[in-house]
C-alpha cells in the first residue's frame, strides 16, 4: 500500500535499457512510495513512452516532466 509521505525523485535521460526494472523495484518496496517524481532530460530512446506505460498502471502515484531544453544532471535532480 502507497505511503503519502514518501516521495522519490528520479531523473531519467536515455534509461530504457533498465527503466523498467529501477521502477519494479521502486514500487516495490515496503513501504511504498506514494509518489515518484521523474524529470526526463529530453531523452531520445524509449525512456519516456515506458513511463507513460508505468502512469497507466500506476495512476496518481508517478508523475513525469519532460525538460524543454537538456539540463544536464545536476539541474535535473534541482528541478525533480
Amino acid at each position: 500500500m502507497p505511503e503519502p509521505g514518501i516521495s522519490v525523485a528520479l531523473c531519467t535521460y536515455n534509461g530504457a535499457r533498465y527503466l523498467a526494472e529501477q521502477l519494479e523495484s521502486i514500487l516495490t518496496q515496503s513501504p511504498q512510495p506514494g509518489e515518484i517524481i521523474i524529470c526526463d532530460d529530453r531523452s531520445t530512446d524509449e525512456t519516456v513512452d515506458i513511463i507513460k506505460s508505468f502512469i497507466k498502471e500506476y495512476p496518481g502515484v508517478i508523475h513525469l516532466f519532460i525538460n524543454e531544453e537538456t539540463l544536464h544532471v545536476k539541474k535535473n535532480f534541482e528541478k525533480a
